[in-house]
């Protein structure tokens, strides 16, 4: 060490050896020490740090000073504020801890996660019997570079939360599953290309169940749906087989039928006359004049009697109402 340094802690005690602090300081080898944390603390009144003449010590009070108090109030309400509103929390010490740069890009496929899950769920006939689900991420990132602890969490939310009276979050989203047996494995699929976008898509698939909407079930036997983010927003691209692409906005109607002329203005008349507005509809097709799918968002929830003149169009084979 070089004769005549000045040696300052204000980090924590027992980072510094006090004794031979003490002796440096004693031999001129330390010219002067300011210190405001010690091994023991309060230091006792005989402490030869306290009562040295080349020592200067105050308390560890830095976060105790007026502004430090008020960054600690506005940090802290801001916090409450966003858990109420279901936003994440970079601060949570009980969650997953990510980075706040990576949780601000995983934010639109958080959002995205509960939807496939609340959508998924209410696909199954009767709405229980959910134990083995299956959860595909396709990105062209690495799998270091992709951390879906978030996302996995949200999905046991969307799952759950739509077919009982548990409050599912980050924090107990895993106990919860396990409680309730329900199994969630995770596959990921790397694809090529840019890894601009941490995820090209995820894809939820409920199996042994039977589906209330039998168009949802893929060819081998699950209950499937799939989403991007595009534009910030969460959207649903995939049902069973049909390619559809609907923003998941508001609530969602979902028609099999014939693909025929007329279909999209019939069925939107029906929602007119009852004041319901359509924000979104896409129509996902295997040929044309076969079998289709129209996927429908809409900002309210429809009555019974306008689904019931829905399901009344001859060419409508089957649809649901779901719920987001």
């Amino acid at each position: 060490m070089k004769k005549g340094v000045r040696i300052v802690n204000v980090a924590r005690g027992g980072v510094i050896d006090e004794d031979a602090l003490v002796r440096a300081l004693d031999a001129g080898i330390v010219e002067q020490a300011a210190l405001d944390v010690f091994t023991e603390e309060p230091p006792s009144q005989d402490s030869k740090l306290v009562q040295h003449e080349s020592v200067t010590v105050t308390p560890h009070l830095g976060a105790s000073t007026v502004e430090a108090q008020e960054g600690v109030a506005i940090e802290i309400v801001e916090a409450v504020i966003g858990g109420l509103k279901g936003e994440l929390a970079s601060t949570a010490v009980n969650a997953p801890m990510v980075p706040a740069e990576v949780l601000s890009e995983l934010a639109p496929f958080v959002v995205l996660s509960e939807m496939l899950g609340r959508l998924a769920v209410q696909l199954v006939a009767g709405g229980s019997g959910v134990k083995t689900v299956k959860v595909t991420y396709a990105s062209a990132r690495g799998p270091d570079d992709l951390d879906t602890r978030l996302l996995r969490a949200m999905i046991t939310k969307g799952l759950i939360e739509p077919i009982s009276s548990m409050f599912v979050n980050l924090v107990n989203a895993d106990v919860v599953a396990k409680q309730r047996g329900l199994h969630i494995t995770e596959e990921r699929i790397i694809l090529g290309g840019s890894p601009e976008s941490p995820l090209e898509f995820i894809q939820v698939q409920i199996a042994n169940v039977e589906s209330k909407f039998p168009s949802a079930m893929s060819e081998t036997g699950e209950i499937k749906v799939e989403g991007r983010v595009k534009d910030g927003l969460p959207h649903l691209t995939k049902v069973g087989s049909f390619e559809v692409d609907v923003s998941l906005e508001g609530s969602l109607i979902l028609c099999r039928q014939v693909d025929q002329p007329g279909m999209i203005g019939r069925v939107g008349s029906v929602l007119g006359e009852e004041n319901v507005n359509v924000n979104f509809m896409s129509v996902g097709r295997i040929a044309p004049r076969k079998q289709a799918v129209m996927a429908i968002g809409v900002d309210e929830e429809p009555t019974k009697a306008a689904l019931k003149k829905i399901g009344e169009i001859p060419a409508i084979e089957e649809f649901v109402f779901l719920k987001l």
